[in-house]
């Protein structure tokens, strides 16, 4: 009797609502996209500090470029730990991709309706990051192609790294390709830290003109380091 009266409570027809969890909610995706971002945000910070080091001549960029892969030892083997950064790096790309795209459908799926006027729905911030995503992702493989795996470089020679990124910033396509990535990249993080501090809340109202700076001064000296190298190439400098 309490079995059939609790079955005839229930709606024909109807499901019950499915378990809500962290990545199913918007939340949940932005948190993932913003822990992920900050993960490659340390990376190029590391990145650029490391290709500073072409100033100081071949010898001591080679040696750079070999400790990257020793590092660790002698407790792990040659590039266990390098090999260790390169997955973490890949997951977080994905993350940060998958995320930011789940939330662009959801976006627009929760406003299905076509505008009267056409007028750009977008603000420019989200633009930015849209196409800016799209070209740092096009230049990471770029990248890969041309100073991890030297298939794109000509003049490449394995184990001279200094030498390959001459060899790289000697042409004007390279230039080209390089200096349009890292000014998205710039853009990139200019707006991503920033929606990521509020996502993770460390923004507030006393906090958010520090924020900002931050993520200007951040946006800045990251672009203005990776750009060093090219120009310097380009202008001999570095040779």
């Amino acid at each position: 009797m309490g079995l059939a009266s609790r079955t005839e409570q229930r709606p024909a027809g109807r499901k019950p609502p499915p378990r809500r969890t962290f990545w199913g909610s918007t939340v949940g995706k932005k948190t993932v996209m913003a822990v992920s971002g900050l993960i490659m945000l340390g990376y190029l910070v590391a990145h650029v500090v490391g290709n500073l080091k072409v100033f100081f001549g071949p010898e001591e960029f080679n040696a750079y470029g070999h400790w990257l892969r020793t590092m660790g030892a002698p407790v792990l083997h040659r590039e266990w730990a390098l090999w260790g950064v390169r997955l973490l790096l890949v997951a977080a790309v994905v993350a940060h991709a998958v995320s930011a795209y789940q939330l662009s459908r959801l976006d627009r799926r929760a406003r299905p309706t076509a505008y009267v006027h056409r007028r750009r729905r977008a603000s420019y911030a989200t633009r930015t990051m849209r196409w800016g995503g799209v070209i740092i992702a096009l230049f990471i493989v770029w990248h890969i192609l041309d100073l991890t795996t030297l298939t794109v470089n000509e003049n490449a020679e394995h184990g001279r790294p200094y030498e390959n990124i001459v060899a790289t910033f000697s042409t004007w396509y390279g230039n080209v390709i390089y200096l349009t990535a890292m000014i998205a990249v710039g853009l990139h993080v200019r707006h991503g830290f920033w929606s990521a501090a509020q996502t993770l809340g460390a923004g507030s109202a006393r906090r958010d003109r520090a924020l900002r700076a931050t993520a200007n001064g951040l946006a800045l000296v990251l672009t203005a380091g990776f750009c060093a190298v090219p120009v310097a190439v380009m202008t001999g400098l570095v040779n």
